[in-house]
């Protein structure tokens, strides 16, 4: 089985769409096709149902995501048996397009010297997995408490913003206030349940009496943007750090938060005994970490620069 058309399957799957995958995969659309193609010949299966929205995984398809995932970690654990004093740090964003990752790139430019590779697992479960069979060095995560046998450090207090069409009762305020959401309807369809993204926005919601509806399939961020242009009702919440792109002739506003601002806390967790070398100049350059002063957060994040270590799990349950 072609591991790269297994990649591919897995990368439409988070991003929703063939074009987005081809973007976070940095190849052409057309490839994405054709890697697709290929493993549904392989399998005698079709995995994909495609519509104007984007890419629906078909029964079988969502047969096969649990398996095209344990393939990929077999073969980073295949590599690392082989290469643990050669190969690149390999390090685990949420998102290619979201905030750590340009966290990953500021460091890359620092550091030319340091072979890089950037993954994206699915959610802080299958992160941890990975840190502990060796085949990923680091991973950026929201986290409430640690294994024992791994480590955390908070490195980005991420703000969020309200992002909403130029017919929306806010879109022409400099600011709001999270007091100030309530009652508006905040659309994620992004949100699956039993992830730390999924935690957050619940403790979120729960703390200021916000509707966050999370209903309708993910069919990527286009369609959101879609839906925010033509409704003077529909707002959604988005990390002022993500590369994200709309026509222009949407006009959509990104409006600040205050009083407090709300933000994602990412935090940069590892394995103490990983002995990849660039391990520790990451850790390094990312200290002391960029908190915001006076912010909300959920209890479970920390707040301070060095998370403590504990028996309590990563929050079960976005960029």
């Amino acid at each position: 089985m072609d591991l790269d058309a297994v990649r591919t399957f897995v990368a439409v799957v988070a991003a929703g769409r063939f074009q987005d995958a081809a973007t976070d995969l940095s190849i052409t659309q057309q490839a994405v096709s054709k890697r697709i193609a290929a493993l549904e010949k392989t399998l005698g299966a079709r995995l994909f149902t495609r519509t104007a929205r984007g890419a629906v995984l078909t029964g079988d398809g969502e047969a096969f995501l649990p398996h095209a995932r344990e393939l990929l970690r077999a073969e980073a654990r295949a590599i690392a048996s082989v290469r643990s004093g050669r190969r690149a740090l390999r390090v685990d964003v949420i998102g290619r397009r979201l905030g750590p990752a340009a966290l990953l790139r500021e460091f890359h430019e620092a550091h030319p010297e340091v072979e890089l590779e950037v993954v994206t697992l699915f959610d802080a479960g299958s992160a941890l997995s990975a840190l502990r069979e060796g085949s990923i060095d680091a991973s950026f995560r929201a986290v409430n408490g640690l294994p024992a046998d791994l480590a955390a450090a908070a490195v980005w207090d991420e703000p969020l913003e309200l992002l909403c069409g130029p017919g929306h009762a806010l879109a022409a305020e400099p600011s709001v206030t999270l007091a100030g959401l309530a009652g508006h309807r905040l659309w994620m369809p992004g949100i699956v349940p039993g992830t730390e993204w999924a935690a957050y926005y619940a403790d979120l919601a729960a703390a200021f009496g916000l509707s966050i509806d999370t209903a309708g399939p993910n069919f990527g961020t286009e369609v959101v943007f879609d839906a925010l242009a033509e409704s003077a009702e529909v707002a959604t919440l988005i990390a002022t750090g993500a590369r994200l792109h709309w026509p222009a002739e949407y006009d959509l506003r990104r409006v600040r938060i205050e009083d407090p601002t709300p933000v994602y806390p990412h935090s940069l967790v590892w394995r103490p005994e990983d002995p990849h070398p660039a391990l520790a100049a990451l850790r390094r350059y990312l200290r002391p970490g960029r908190q915001v002063a006076g912010a909300w957060r959920p209890g479970w994040a920390q707040s301070s620069q060095t998370v403590p270590r504990s028996r309590s799990v990563v929050a079960d349950g976005m960029g």
